[in-house]
């Protein structure tokens, strides 16, 4: 087995730069049940362990403390509330009650709802969460309004007021994605030029193609997106571009806004073929994840989810601009053996020197 020559750090650095890493690097997303089960699995004690026993270079997630108004512990910060679903496995908190549900004007939200403030959160706390993490690669600020604009108002509300309330779905971004700026960029002053990775996302798609039309998501979203996109590059960050689904018909736009990291690869999906997608943007973007955990990982053998890295490896990877990962939260269907397979086929594999 070839040797490491690389930090975790470094080995991104190298793929968000289009230059070759030792070997490519490795990332981790899963639910809590999922990793729970995985550590038990291999007999260990924490998250660090399962990294360092499977060459995982999983990023450090940094941010703020909250200090602000009471919330209710079924709450958030924007009036929402929650509720446990157990799915079979777990837990997913699922919003049960939508504040802003039953307006009908941007004049009567104005009059009656408070938004959240950045005020309200205590970011000295940041750089202590990057002491000793020099090697390792930090993620912090970025946003995802939309989702919780649904969570406002509803989620068949929020995609008719496209249609109905276009000035309520104007007013309310303005404010969502405002308050994402400026935690953003109060994170980025706590830690100059440490953060390597700001997370700008949307879920725009479904299994066979986009959630709305294309022209709305120029209207609505591209614009403020591309706003967060140009405050993380001055600050020196890369934008990591999470959407699940079929978005290929979005990516272009998505790429010309200043995209650097395109995540997850949900190859299943209609349109998201991995060759297509690493001809036509993998000169100008990262590719992230690709690991099928609808089927391959959930209920494939351990011998198809070696076969499927294999594959991703051989047409992402190629010429480097590939970090492999799930694509999206493993969950606790997946038996951990598929998830080791996983790993251990990628640090097999994976090497360019």
């Amino acid at each position: 087995m070839p040797q490491e020559t690389m930090t975790p750090k470094e080995r991104w650095l190298a793929v968000l730069n289009h230059e070759l890493p030792d070997r490519l690097p490795m990332d981790y997303w899963a639910t809590g049940e999922a990793s729970s089960k995985l550590m038990a699995y291999l007999g260990c004690d924490g998250m660090q362990q399962v990294y360092e026993r499977l060459h995982i270079d999983a990023p450090v997630t940094v941010g703020p403390r909250y200090v602000g108004p009471p919330v209710p512990e079924d709450g958030d910060v924007h009036g929402c509330r929650y509720r446990d679903v157990d799915y079979g496995g777990g837990l997913y908190r699922e919003c049960v009650f939508h504040p802003l549900a039953d307006y009908s004007s941007v004049e009567a939200i104005e009059a009656d709802y408070t938004w959240p403030s950045a005020d309200w959160f205590d970011y000295s706390v940041i750089p202590a969460q990057v002491e000793g993490k020099d090697d390792l690669p930090i993620k912090g600020g970025g946003s995802e309004p939309f989702l919780t604009y649904k969570a406002l108002r509803g989620g068949e509300q929020a995609f008719m007021d496209l249609v109905l309330h276009p000035d309520i779905v104007h007013y309310c971004l303005d404010k969502l994605f405002e308050f994402c700026y400026e935690n953003t960029r109060r994170i980025y002053e706590q830690v100059p030029g440490r953060v390597t990775l700001s997370y700008v996302a949307e879920d725009l798609g479904a299994q066979e193609g986009l959630l709305t039309s294309r022209e709305h998501i120029g209207e609505f979203l591209l614009p403020r997106m591309k706003r967060m996109m140009d405050l993380a590059h001055e600050a020196g960050a890369c934008v990591f571009f999470h959407s699940d689904g079929a978005v290929l018909e979005v990516i272009p736009d998505m790429v010309e806004a200043g995209i650097d990291v395109l995540n997850p690869i949900q190859w299943r999906c209609k349109g998201m073929d991995r060759q297509v997608l690493k001809d036509r943007f993998g000169d100008r973007v990262a590719l992230h994840g690709a690991v099928d955990n609808q089927q391959t990982l959930a209920f494939g053998s351990v011998e198809q989810v070696r076969d499927e890295v294999a594959d991703n490896i051989r047409i992402l990877g190629e010429g480097g601009g590939y970090i492999l990962a799930p694509c999206h939260n493993i969950q606790t269907v997946s038996p951990p053996q598929n998830v080791v397979a996983m790993y251990e086929t990628g640090y097999e594999l994976g090497w360019y020197s």
